[in-house]
């Protein structure tokens, strides 16, 4: 059995006395590597005080089998750098364009040419933070050091799903974040929690929203009612909801009162009702796209839908419950149609599609998949109705 290594080296223990006369702490010991710390790489060392290697600088382990290969890796990376070296600034911005976020920030660190080329402004027109653990720290660094007026789309995942105790997205980060990039217009959140951000916190320059998987509080897309100076609320064109269970009818009325929307996607909001659309409908006068994905309505919502919303273009159903002959026709009216999906199976005849179409003159495109349909009546469809106008999943001898 081999000695440990503090009795090979004439280490004591509690109670014993150092080189230096006094007591030395225990401490436990290996018997087979000494305690000391292993060498710490660069990129390692730096990422305790940098907010860019917390993250974007992660390796991941590597055995010990390819740790060659690690090194000639390293040795064509420095040989690549080294060609790239010759090409033009405006060759390399292309390049670091290409590259993944967390590959430009790498970039950055060969040297100060490739630094003030990553800090360009045309590299941070869209950013995706979708594919990486962001923290507050993190992203507060990115805003001070690359996010600028330069920013049009902007993507990030919050700490709903996370073992995170706190969400990062907080209301002085918006607000920095619209007082720097006032140029952004695309916002995307997902997993986050909203709940304790006001709406009028968000960026007044944003023209679409698109929230997937987030809780929000139920008096949102209205302005809060704190005694502060009151803020400019974004004037929203284009609103995307996606799996977003506190969505309801109030929230529906709010933004549709206060913006002028021109596509409008609502996918499982299970809490929006008929009552919803029929009161929200005066507002979204000028929608041009409505997709209803998973949302409870019925022939009710589809004649309001028809009675007001004159200037749709595409309009998608799907998964949607209780539409029958009666709501479909209701849609006849809608002549700027170019695009009807009935993705479900609904309890709609052969005529009443046919109807529906021949009284739509700007119609295009008709999707019935879903519908099941006998190969006589589809055929049926597809004699009365103009063929150029016709798209339709459900062909000939598929039932």
């Amino acid at each position: 059995m081999l000695p440990a290594w503090g009795e090979a080296r004439g280490v004591r223990g509690a109670g014993g006395r150092g080189r230096g006369g006094g007591k030395t702490q225990a401490r436990p010991l290996s018997p087979y590597l000494p305690p000391r710390s292993l060498p710490v790489s660069p990129a390692e060392s730096e990422a305790e005080t940098d907010p860019e290697a917390e993250v974007f600088c992660q390796r991941p382990e590597v055995s010990v089998a390819g740790a060659g290969l690690t090194r000639k890796r390293k040795c064509l990376v420095m040989a690549a750098a080294a060609g790239l070296g010759a090409l033009p600034d405006s060759l390399l911005l292309e390049i670091l364009r290409l590259l993944p976020l967390r590959e430009r920030l790498r970039g950055a660190r060969v040297c100060r040419r490739w630094r003030r080329l990553v800090q360009d402004k045309m590299l941070w027109r869209h950013v995706d933070l979708m594919p990486y653990k962001i923290s507050s720290r993190i992203l507060w660094h990115l805003l001070k050091q690359y996010l600028c007026n330069s920013l049009r789309i902007l993507k990030v995942r919050g700490a709903l799903y996370s073992m995170r105790k706190l969400e990062f997205l907080s209301p002085a980060l918006f607000q920095a974040l619209g007082k720097q990039c006032p140029s952004l217009h695309h916002l995307c959140l997902t997993q986050a929690d909203l709940r304790r951000l006001p709406y009028d916190c968000i960026p007044s320059s944003l023209k679409s929203m698109k929230l997937s998987w987030c809780e929000i509080p139920a008096l949102w897309f209205q302005r809060s009612a704190s005694p502060e100076t009151p803020r400019v609320l974004p004037q929203l064109q284009h609103l995307m909801i996606h799996n977003v269970s506190a969505f309801s009818d109030q929230h529906l009325l709010n933004i549709s009162s206060q913006t002028s929307l021109r596509t409008l996607t609502l996918s499982e909001t299970y809490r929006l009702t008929d009552a919803g659309i029929q009161r929200a409908a005066p507002y979204l006068e000028d929608l041009e796209r409505l997709v209803l994905h998973k949302c409870v309505i019925t022939d009710a919502a589809v004649h309001v839908i028809g009675r007001h919303m004159k200037q749709l273009r595409s309009l998608e159903f799907s998964n949607t419950c209780s539409i029958t002959d009666a709501g479909l026709a209701c849609l006849a009216a809608l002549k700027c149609l170019e695009t009807l999906r009935l993705e479900s199976r609904f309890k709609l005849s052969p005529d009443a599609i046919v109807a529906v179409c021949q009284a739509l003159p700007q119609l295009r495109n008709l999707n019935l998949d879903g519908i099941d349909f006998e190969d006589q009546e589809i055929h049926k469809i597809q004699v009365k109705v103009v063929q150029e106008a016709f798209r339709s999943n459900n062909k000939p001898g598929r039932h």
